[in-house]
């Protein structure tokens, strides 16, 4: 009889590898519809996964966190620690996330580790997000009346270690999540 279950054990009971796939980019660029479709393509190939996305989280566990630099660290590294312990579970989780800085996405990788997480950049132009944004969030930050919105008086940096951009964009979502699913091995 084992005395610990490990990661690899439950890989193995559920005939996959888990993994974190972290979706990154501006507010409204498609990530969490990616990260649904994804979900539910997946869960067709059998596949256990889970998505953490951010509006949800925002709503619950860290619903007393705001949009300063700090709230957003914060913010970050609750869901990084949360994503790792699915991982360990051998969930393929599936974060949603703006993430707007390098150094966030780094923080995030650094707590789930290299070897589990994989940073996708989902990329839509600036006029796209403000298409879609049924909130009206962009229009609300041009006129001031939110401050640290990113891509209007917040920056979001480039990815420098995404493993793939998708973007949304150009192609139907159900092209991204082709994209994706084959970038994981499926």
């Amino acid at each position: 009889m084992k005395k610990f279950i490990q990661r690899n054990d439950r890989e193995e009971l559920l005939h996959q590898k888990g993994r974190v796939i972290w979706l990154t980019g501006l507010p409204c660029s498609g990530k969490s519809t990616l990260a649904t479709n994804l979900e539910v393509a997946l869960y067709e190939k059998g596949k256990l996964s889970y998505v953490l996305d951010g509006d949800v989280l925002r709503s619950g566990i860290n619903k007393n966190l705001g949009f300063f630099d700090k709230d957003r660290k914060e913010n970050i590294r609750r869901v990084a620690e949360i994503a790792k312990i699915m991982l360990d579970a051998g969930i393929i989780v599936i974060c949603s996330f703006v993430s707007p800085t390098n150094d966030i996405r780094q923080l995030a990788r650094s707590i789930i580790g290299d070897e589990g997480f994989l940073e996708i950049y989902v990329e839509a132009s600036i006029e796209t997000c403000e298409h879609r944004d049924i909130k009206g969030l962009y229009s609300m930050a041009r006129q001031g009346k939110i401050v640290d919105f990113t891509g209007v008086n917040a920056p979001f940096e480039m990815p420098i270690r995404a493993a793939a951009l998708i973007n949304t964009e150009k192609y139907t979502i159900h092209d991204c999540v082709i994209q994706l699913l084959t970038l994981m091995g499926f």
